[in-house]
């Protein structure tokens, strides 16, 4: 047995459920910033893979009537308002407000039915009124995608469930500076968390649902 049927098979023991998708989703895109799309900054990561799939899952949302959701990380000019985060992970310096990096990634344009969220915080739910409107929604379940899958996707991953949310992550519709981390965060979500889905089962649901 090699090491990795190894390891597969000891998480089997203990973390081998699935929750399924909900009946009233929402979709959530992540930070699609164009500082992980530019080359010349520190937060590139080669990410147009992930911002395909993505916009790819938010038309079959926007087909089946799904709402969806656009966060970013924006901070004061000053960054009074970035805390511990600000000081820890520099190249947060790209999103003090009005930096281009801070801009929304290749193609990627709010429609005006769109809610977005800004945060200074990983989580799409810390210090945001997103778990409150998601509630008034209606909404018992969501749908991720984003970046990074190691960085604030988990974090809000982890954040959803912890609201109630049943938690869905799209790994192709998820990216990170390098495969490891990515890969390692989504085995652990699926395993704790969230039910890790491909593009395909989730545009397939979509599918299932009335606009």
């Amino acid at each position: 047995m090699s090491e990795n049927d190894d390891l597969l098979a000891n998480y089997k023991k203990a973390y081998d459920r699935r929750v399924g998708f909900g009946t009233r989703p929402a979709l959530i895109l992540i930070d699609f910033c164009m500082g992980y799309f530019d080359e010349t900054c520190e937060l590139y990561a080669g990410v147009d893979d992930a911002l395909a799939s993505a916009l790819r899952v938010r038309e079959a949302a926007r087909a089946a009537g799904v709402p969806v959701i656009l966060t970013n990380v924006v901070y004061h000019p000053s960054a009074i308002d970035g805390g511990r985060f600000f000081e820890k992970a520099a190249p947060l310096k790209n999103f003090l407000k009005g930096s281009p990096m801070g801009a929304w990634g290749p193609g990627l344009e709010p429609f005006e039915d769109e809610l977005v969220i800004s945060k200074q915080y990983p989580s799409a739910f810390f210090g945001t009124s997103l778990a409150s409107t998601l509630t008034a929604m209606g909404v018992d379940s969501v749908l991720l995608t984003g970046l990074t899958t190691s960085g604030c996707v988990r974090a809000s991953c982890v954040d959803a469930m912890s609201h109630g949310f049943r938690t869905a992550v799209i790994a192709e519709a998820c990216g990170d500076r390098h495969s490891a981390p990515h890969e390692a965060n989504l085995f652990d979500m699926n395993a704790k968390y969230a039910d890790v889905v491909s593009e395909a089962e989730a545009v397939a649901f979509l599918g299932t649902l009335k606009a």
